[in-house]
């Protein structure tokens, strides 16, 4: 059984496999369909989707008219402005044909100059926050790849009092001491101020290589390796109070919930020896690779 927890200050008790809908942007519906099933049988009762996944969200509203009121719902806009946030806001409900966001998230600011924009008097944070004053939408938060996410939720935290932030955390990535340090940082903080956090890329191998000829459900090659894979979910979910969200490869969505659904204490042995067996990298490296 997957434990579940406070999804921070929203009263809302969340799995803590949070279901990655990503998943469904590329699917037919019938797929799609099942693999709802699947995380509906598994008790995942928390759903995280973007605008910006294909045709994720239209594949959720047959889904959401059975059973809305089950899930926690969350989405995300990549825009910058007022007028763009507000217009894939409206898009989102009407996609999934829904009438109230649990959860707007904005996505990926991962740079001053994008903190700078959202924050903007005719910037999205205003059409996210006029959105919650309607009843469109319950709560709003923050998400992001690269090497300085920490940081940057750090800046957008110490202006805004964001509900959630999500951000990557995997054993390869703490390994650069910079990221390492201000994860911590904003752990802690987001502990003290009950504000939910969010893990992505938990069972990340590394990018594609050149001539990989598998198939490629994921921007990234995930880690395929039962063993290494359930040892990879329980490291995340080892570190108490944080979320992991499943990954984008829907092949990968049984034994991740298998996974999840039995956590046991990882030692440092185990990780080492799996970064070494499955040729870990990282996805993200400071000053040179931060983009998806």
């Amino acid at each position: 059984m997957i434990q579940t927890i406070p999804f921070g200050h929203t009263g809302h008790d969340s799995t803590r496999l949070l279901f990655g809908a990503a998943a469904l942007g590329g699917m037919r519906q019938d797929k799609a369909d099942a693999t709802l099933t699947i995380m509906r049988d598994a008790g995942i009762n928390h759903i995280d989707v973007a605008a910006s996944y294909g045709e994720a969200e239209i594949r959720l509203a047959s889904f959401l008219q059975d059973y809305r009121r089950e899930y926690f719902l969350a989405t995300k806009t990549g825009d910058r402005t007022y007028d763009g946030a507000r217009a894939s806001i409206e898009r989102s409900l009407r996609r999934m044909q829904i009438e109230q966001l649990d959860l707007i998230q904005l996505h990926n600011l991962a740079t001053d100059r994008e903190i700078h924009q959202v924050f903007a008097a005719d910037g999205a944070l205003r059409a996210a926050t006029k959105a919650k004053e309607e009843g469109l939408v319950r709560f709003i938060g923050v998400t992001g790849h690269g090497t300085r996410i920490a940081e940057m939720h750090l800046k957008s935290l110490s202006q805004f009092d964001f509900d959630s932030v999500l951000l990557p955390y995997n054993p390869m990535l703490m390994r650069d001491d910079t990221y390492a340090e201000e994860f911590e940082t904003l752990y802690e903080k987001c502990r003290e101020d009950q504000i939910a956090m969010q893990t992505i890329k938990s069972i990340a191998r590394r990018r594609w290589q050149e001539g990989d000829t598998s198939p490629r459900f994921s921007w990234y090659e995930p880690i395929r390796d039962e063993e290494a894979l359930r040892r990879a979910v329980h490291w995340v979910l080892s570190r108490e109070g944080v979320f992991l969200n499943t990954s984008s490869d829907a092949s990968l969505l049984p034994a991740i919930i298998e996974a999840a659904s039995d956590i046991y204490p990882i030692t440092n042995e185990d990780i080492e020896g799996d970064l070494q067996s499955q040729a870990a990298e990282p996805l993200f490296v400071r000053g040179v690779q931060d983009n998806v």
